[in-house]
């Protein structure tokens, strides 16, 4: 499975392209990415920027879209007119999940998106978003509108299918606002604290590969509320600013990640699927109870003629797999791993 983004390039790692290769990885799939602007920033300011030229970027895309497969697309910061009118032309046509970040200031308050290029961003990246994921401070901006619902219906009405406003804070829970074509509701979690470069580009970067595996919009929210949770959690304080986040992910979880993404990608695959649907699973080595093994908290689920992954790689995700590949690696240690599929 194959992501692009694309976005400003920070050499601090802790935003931009670099820190969605990261998300990526995290999450088992392969990062392209198109550089809009480099910055020159660190954890206490943004000391330069310098958006790319028209014709890079569009060379730069040329080069992905014509050799590659791309099962979705995240747009970060866009910077100028000149760079939203490019991505326009080269997208608006292109079938994939797109999952819109609007970058307009840094944590340390730089500008990263030029006032002038905000009629533009309105009119021609906001409607190539499936989701766009605005904070409090970039919905208002966009919208025009302090109130969070208010906001987000306006936002819908400029293209936007989907649109979640992120960071709403009530007593220690930090809220998402989602709103749907035909519902809205509000996703919560525990807060933490700590000012943190990279969370907004985690959970954006997250989102797409989450709808880029065919999960609904409401898992891919809170998954990627529990990857941004663990990652400012771990975030690591490695400059004299803000923290930069961080989140570590097991070998194990990868490796079943990767195999998971190759097998849904053999030829005729969705024919093997039972009606009970399929999990895959790997387990720690000498495992006691599911616990031990990684498995999907949903199943692989037959969609047409593609298999899905509904939910996340999680231990104990699979009682019934994972129950089996326990009992038979108590006489066959070596086998650590198992899936069920039609017969």
């Amino acid at each position: 499975m194959n992501i692009l983004s694309i976005g400003g390039s920070d050499p601090s790692s802790g935003a931009g392209i670099q820190s969605d290769i990261k998300t990526f990885s995290n999450h088992g799939v392969y990062g392209f990415t198109v550089v809009t602007a480099v910055t020159s920033q660190n954890t206490k300011n943004v000391a330069s920027i310098e958006p790319v030229s028209t014709k890079s970027l569009m060379a730069q895309l040329d080069s992905i879209l014509s050799d590659f497969h791309v099962d979705a697309i995240k747009i970060g910061m866009v910077y100028n007119s000149q760079i939203i009118k490019v991505i326009h032309s080269k997208l608006r046509k292109f079938k994939v999940p797109i999952i819109v970040d609007p970058i307009i200031k840094s944590t340390t308050n730089a500008t990263l998106l030029k006032k002038n290029a905000l009629h533009d961003y309105k009119k021609m990246i906001i409607p190539l978003a499936d989701v766009i994921t605005p904070n409090k401070y970039e919905a208002k901006v966009l919208s025009g509108i302090s109130n969070i619902k208010k906001s987000a219906k306006k936002i819908q009405t400029m293209g936007a299918k989907c649109v979640i406003i992120t960071g709403t804070t009530i007593n220690n829970q930090i809220s998402d606002f989602v709103l749907e074509k035909n519902k809205e509701y509000t996703i919560s979690g525990k807060k933490i604290p700590i000012t943190n470069h990279g969370s907004g580009c985690n959970y954006s970067a997250s989102i797409t590969v989450s709808l880029a595996k065919g999960n609904t919009i409401h898992s891919a929210v809170k998954t990627a509320k529990d990857y941004v949770y663990q990652s400012i959690k771990n975030s690591k304080k490695i400059g004299k600013g803000v923290n930069i986040t961080h989140r570590d992910i097991s070998n194990r979880m990868k490796e079943l990640s990767y195999s998971i993404n190759h097998f849904k990608q053999i030829k005729n695959i969705y024919k093997l699927i039972p009606e009970c649907q399929t999990n895959f699973v790997f387990a720690k080595k000498n495992p006691k109870s599911i616990m031990d093994v990684l498995g999907i908290s949903g199943r692989l689920v037959k969609s047409g003629k593609e298999v899905v992954t509904a939910g996340e790689i999680v231990y104990g995700g699979s009682q019934h797999v994972g129950t089996a590949v326990i009992q038979v690696n108590k006489k066959f240690p070596e086998i650590r791993s198992g899936l069920n599929i039609k017969y």
